[in-house]
């Protein structure tokens, strides 16, 4: 059974805590939230003020998503906000090892996200020190998209990747993701659903989650 991570990008603001609220009573077991920059991505979010309110909302593990350029700059702000899972773009850094590391030195499980143009194998170094291999199956920036099907043969790749280097990592998808094609997703290998409008558009959050772990 996957791990669903509702993304906030798609849930309503005015409302942040109720929508988090009612998520976590529908059996989502993390909360992925995705920070923009309007520079490594064409749009701008959040940032650790507003993870630090909702960290004091919800016991949900806090799924921090940076697509941001210069994330050694802005990761300890965001592990004091309250990020238990910390992640950074392969393409948006210079020294990914270091950025690795930095996060773990806080304390924080490290990811690592890969856009839909970037091939796995540029994960192979630092993949036994990551806990987390995020897949991006649209082009970040924005909720809403259509799923980039290729994103499947990425999955299976990463997967047998994990398993040759002994490493312990999830594979999470992000983009598209909802209960029409989670069922071939979880198939591909992947183990944590984020899904935006396939939860927070829908009319019954119990139910738009219990899809999505349990898909036919």
């Amino acid at each position: 059974m996957a791990i669903v991570a509702p993304s906030i990008l798609s849930a309503d603001f005015c409302r942040l805590g109720e929508e988090i609220n009612a998520v976590e009573k529908a059996g989502a077991e993390w909360l992925h939230i995705d920070v923009m920059d309007g520079h490594f991505v064409p749009n701008i979010t959040i940032g650790p003020l507003v993870v630090a309110s909702i960290r004091k909302a919800t016991r949900l593990t806090l799924d921090v998503h940076l697509m941001i350029e210069n994330a050694d700059d802005y990761v300890q702000e965001f592990a004091k906000a309250g990020a238990d899972i910390i992640t950074v773009h392969q393409e948006a850094g210079a020294h990914l090892d270091r950025t690795i590391a930095l996060i773990k030195s806080l304390g924080k499980k490290a990811g690592v996200s890969i856009n839909p143009a970037t091939g796995v194998e540029t994960l192979r170094h630092v993949i036994r020190n990551i806990d987390l291999a995020l897949i991006m199956s649209v082009n970040p920036g924005f909720g809403g998209q259509s799923f980039i099907r290729h994103s499947l043969e990425k999955a299976q790749e990463l997967k047998k990747m994990i398993a040759v280097s002994g490493s312990k990592a999830l594979v999470e998808m992000d983009g598209g993701v909802g209960p029409d094609n989670c069922g071939e997703i979880v198939s591909a290998g992947v183990d944590v659903l984020v899904a935006g409008t396939a939860v927070f558009k829908s009319q019954n959050y119990d139910e738009a989650i219990r899809k999505l772990k349990s898909p036919r």
